[in-house]
């Protein structure tokens, strides 16, 4: 706006007001009219937007884009054009992060235990604890490769259970599971889904589900659509907690990931397949971002 570019200038004391008006095609009466009206009631309501958007981001702790802002100030009651809140978000020099490549961990074992696909790609269950899925990634600390594995409701993507170690081994995605269990308490005949990496298709793993009244299912070998949640959901990890820092060693990164995990994952983190919900919720009987502003 010209009015706005001559007070930039003005408030320098650079040129003269009546030269800038001139040279602008205003007049002097017009631009201090403009000048003693102070903000329009846009302006300032973009101020008041502004301050609650830098809350939202500032939560979000993995810089969250457009979609999952405008999500956070649905929830507070106020629906926002996508447009109106990319525009405040670059005005205040905020911006989303995009996630770098990875690569998968999966290791084919020779002596495997084979299971039917009892997910077929379809993500969803009608309740909670009935449908699990997991995996394992990798992360690089200065004193070497530390390993996490997870359990992820199908139902809300709750992540359910999870271990950290310095390992692959069975007994990590094992103590995963434990962690689900003992907190979740599933019915018998749970499913739980995963990729046909040498962990999960092990003696030792098929004994535990067996014991633990576990139905087993695999995905296809070498296709990560099988398993999309998980590789979902490690984007998101590496993404918003493993790339913001370096990591000296496994304390550090496990004492970070608990917290992210527990305090930002499935209670303040927005997932777009829930409808921009949180796990948390969603598990609480909300299906509607609106319904948190009523």
């Amino acid at each position: 706006m010209k009015f706005a570019a001559i007070a930039d200038w003005a408030d320098l004391g650079t040129y003269p007001v009546s030269l800038m008006c001139a040279g602008l095609g205003v007049s002097r009466s017009g631009y201090y009219a403009w000048r003693l009206s102070g903000p329009s009631a846009r302006a300032r309501t973009d101020e008041t937007f502004t301050v609650m958007i830098k809350a939202i981001y500032d939560q979000g702790r993995g810089n969250p884009g457009v979609r999952r802002v405008r999500a956070g100030l649905a929830a507070l009651g106020h629906l926002l054009s996508h447009k109106r809140v990319w525009r405040l978000m670059q005005a205040a020099g905020l911006q989303g992060r995009h996630p770098k490549a990875w690569k998968r961990t999966t290791l084919q074992g020779d002596r495997t235990v084979s299971a039917p696909d009892l997910i077929k790609r379809d993500f969803t269950a009608a309740g909670p604890n009935q449908r699990w899925c997991g995996d394992i990634t990798y992360v690089k600390t200065w004193q070497g490769w530390a390993y996490l594995a997870t359990v992820i409701d199908l139902y809300s993507r709750n992540l359910v259970g999870y271990a950290i170690a310095d390992h692959m081994r069975t007994d990590l995605i094992t103590d995963a599971l434990d962690m689900a269990i003992k907190a979740r308490r599933p019915s018998p005949g749970v499913i739980f889904h995963s990729d046909r990496g040498t962990q999960y298709t092990s003696a030792q793993f098929d004994r535990y589900c067996t014991k633990n009244n576990i139905r087993r299912s695999l995905g296809k070998t070498g296709i990560c659509y099988d398993n999309a949640v998980s590789e979902s959901f490690f984007a998101t990890y590496k993404k918003e907690l493993v790339h913001t820092r370096p990591w000296p060693d496994l304390k550090s990164l496990i004492k970070e990931t608990v917290d992210w995990i527990r305090n930002y994952y499935n209670s303040i983190r927005r997932h777009s397949t829930l409808g921009y919900l949180t796990p948390r919720e969603y598990e609480l009987g909300f299906r509607n971002i609106n319904q948190l502003a009523a």
